[in-house]
Parts: C-alpha cells; structure tokens; sequence
C-alpha cells in the first residue's frame, strides 16, 4: 500500500523550481494531505501526522528552536519545542513535515536565488506549506459568513493570531498594515 507521505510527495517536481512554483506545490501537497485525511474543516489536527509510520514525534523541553527533523533509525524524528503554545507546536509540526517531504529532494528543489540561499528558500517554502494547512478555501468560507476577525479565526483553526494573520494576507483577504503612522501635514 503507498503511504500518505508518497501520494503528498509525488505531487513535487523534481527539477530546480521557481519561488512561485515551490509555494504553489506546498500548496497543493496540503490540500492533497487533508483531502486524503478526509478533512473538510478546521482544525487540522496534529494526529494525521504524528500517527504515521516511521514518523516519531518528540516534545523537548528546553529546545534551542521551535522545530526540527531528522531521520534516525528507520524513521523521521520531529523534535518540537514543548515549552510554546500548542497552535504554535502544531504550526512547527507542519512545517517540520514539509521537511519530510522534501528531504529526498531538497538538494534539486531549491537552488538559491535572489539573494536567498538554499536553506533560506526551504524554510520560507516550509512556512508556506504549514499556513495552506489553513487552506483558501476554508478560510474564505469563514470570511463570507462573517468571520472576519483574525483572533476569532486563529480560534477557529486552533493557529496563533499572528499565523492566521500572516495567511489572510497570503490569500487576499486582508491588507498589509502600515508600520509605521502618518500624522497629518500642518
């Protein structure tokens, strides 16, 4: 039988992918994870990945970082910080599982560009793939019957306020804030 990892992973092209192209896979790798989890609404909760096989996730306390990975004897170690709050746990677990998917491939897939190294582009990839888990299309369902408060959202879909501000900005449905304040022209 092929394993969720394998279907989610056959959706990357193995070639030297574009930043857009790489944000675009991760998203459509969550939406295959949670179609072939049978999820239709938040939240995603963290046993889909963490009762795979050969996946063994690890809390530690104290952690030098919010997350990491490593395949250690037959299987994927994913090291979470136990000291932060569970939304931001699950946030690191997603985002530890997306390392996972790319390892076989993490040397083609990423080439640096821009400015940004490999590592730089797989962590920002990574990131990306742990807020789809926060997918458009449940996010706009809750838009449009009323949910529009980032706080209330980040409830609904157990997340931080901050990470569920980060993904109604990737998805359109709000605008980047001003950092800083303009005080009118005398």
């Amino acid at each position: 039988m092929t394993s969720l990892i394998t279907y989610v992973r056959d959706i990357m092209p193995i070639r030297p992918l574009t930043f857009a192209e790489a944000l675009r896979t991760a998203e459509l790798q969550a939406t295959k994870l949670l179609q072939l989890s049978g999820l239709s609404n938040p939240p995603f909760p963290e046993a889909i990945i963490t009762k795979l096989p050969r996946v063994q996730v690890e809390r530690i306390i104290p952690a030098p970082a919010s997350g990491a990975t490593q395949w250690s004897r037959g299987r994927w170690l994913i090291l979470l910080n136990g000291s932060e709050v569970p939304g931001r746990q699950r946030f690191s677990l997603a985002h530890e599982f997306k390392h996972v998917l790319d390892n076989p491939f993490i040397d083609v897939l990423y080439p640096p560009s821009s400015g940004m190294s490999r590592a730089e582009r797989a962590e920002q990839v990574c990131d990306y793939f742990a807020g789809c888990l926060m997918p458009r299309v449940w996010l706009k369902r809750s838009w449009t019957t009323g949910t529009q408060e980032p706080r209330v959202l980040a409830r609904q879909f157990d997340v931080s306020k901050q990470a569920m501000e980060v993904r109604l900005l990737q998805i359109g449905l709000t605008e980047p804030r001003s950092r800083c304040l303009t005080i009118g022209a005398a």
